[in-house]
């Protein structure tokens, strides 16, 4: 009988307790693959923001609009490469619960500020061209079951037409794709000049600008130009870079870093509680049989490598585990759930860092345990007999 046998054998000496400690690790592991795949998912338009992209808003809110003029009074700007704009649409495809992403831009210059996004010739040609064009991203149109040339509505739950209806017909007659993948394409642009022309209220406003400069070291200073154009006027403006406004964005829905922080932090201090004492108890239950081992020979740092060695064997059975489950979740999820958060997985990072937590949580409830062990005295633990 090797060492490794020795380990084995010792951890499922008591089979239900070793299972339910692998069971409340790989709890633990998975909740914070999930929510680690979650969370990434979410920040993935921060990550692959572009350096020399700024993005100016209303300074009341992102959600209230601004004078289309903007556009070009800020084109003025020195240190400006490329001025698009974006308003937001609302929409939604045939049932409400159908909500699709939906942006009016201004085609050309939106096409170079995203110079990310990739159409075939003919199809980016058709979009600058067809004022009644829908571009759907490749994750959009899967979802939906999009293909060039269906003819389809989109309905606004924010904006109506002249006529009074809430319904936009479109052709898709392009769908981008990204040349990186953490780029999404979960949502869809057409002109702004379509849907202008057609509004019942709020006419020649836009929501916010997209600012390519020509150097990223220029960014704050074309900021607080842009700010400074329109200070004091009706509709004052904020500038940010891109990766700000998204992450902007992103804490209206919540604080998302600080509630995964929170729950995995509760689950991982819990673990560490039971693990540690459940390993104190347990070599304190096995102290004459360790006694025996050191009188067969078992040297001090061999007993405490073993012990050790235990608590390894249990953080990455459990911790395997969860995190095995978590990816089968996420892998089923992320299909279904393409349109909304694209990009969903288990990536590398998340599972470089599992397998660190796993020696570490190893480590911090196994040391106490080895050394419990390595110090047990022979006489002291054998003359209880």
């Amino acid at each position: 009988m090797n060492r490794a046998t020795l380990v084995r054998k010792s951890l499922f000496r008591k089979k239900v307790r070793a299972i339910l400690l692998i069971l409340s690790i790989a709890i633990a592991f998975f909740i914070f693959g999930a929510l680690g795949a979650f969370y990434k998912a979410f920040n993935s338009g921060v990550e692959v923001a572009a350096a020399d992209r700024l993005v100016t808003v209303n300074k009341i809110n992102f959600t209230v609009t601004m004078p289309l003029a903007y556009q070009a009074r800020v084109a003025q700007v020195e240190g400006v490469r490329n001025v698009s704009h974006a308003s937001w649409f609302g929409g939604y495809y045939q049932e409400p619960q159908n909500f699709v992403q939906t942006f009016a831009v201004d085609p050309e210059t939106y096409l170079i500020a995203y110079d990310e996004l990739t159409l075939p010739p003919e199809q980016r040609e058709a979009f600058l061209t067809d004022r009644t064009c829908l571009a759907a991203g490749r994750a959009l149109a899967n979802q939906y079951g999009w293909s060039l040339g269906d003819r389809i509505p989109l309905l606004s739950n924010i904006w109506q037409q002249q006529d009074g209806s809430s319904a936009w017909d479109f052709t898709i007659c392009a769908i981008f794709d990204a040349d990186d993948d953490a780029v999404p394409t979960n949502y869809a642009i057409f002109h702004y000049d379509y849907f202008n022309e057609t509004l019942a209220f709020n006419r020649d406003q836009l929501g916010w600008l997209i600012v390519s400069t020509t150097d990223p070291a220029l960014n704050a200073e074309v900021s607080q130009a842009i700010d400074a154009l329109f200070a004091n006027s009706p509709a004052e403006t904020e500038t940010t870079t891109e990766a700000a406004f998204t992450q902007a964005f992103l804490e209206q829905i919540g604080n998302i870093g600080l509630i995964l922080t929170s729950v995995i932090g509760a689950a991982f201090a819990t673990i560490l509680m039971i693990v540690g004492t459940t390993m104190v108890l347990a070599v304190d239950e096995r102290t004459k049989e360790i006694a025996v081992m050191k009188t067969l020979g078992f040297t001090a740092p061999s007993i405490f490598a073993m012990t050790l060695g235990e608590v390894f064997l249990l953080s990455l059975l459990g911790g395997l585990i969860g995190l095995g489950l978590a990816w089968t979740l996420v892998s089923l999820a992320a299909e279904s759930l393409a349109g909304f958060i694209p990009g969903l997985g288990i990536s590398l990072d998340i599972a470089l860092i599992a397998l660190a937590l796993m020696v570490g949580l190893a480590l911090l409830t196994g040391l106490l345990p080895a050394m419990r062990a390595m110090n047990v005295q022979i006489s002291t633990a054998l003359g209880k007999l």
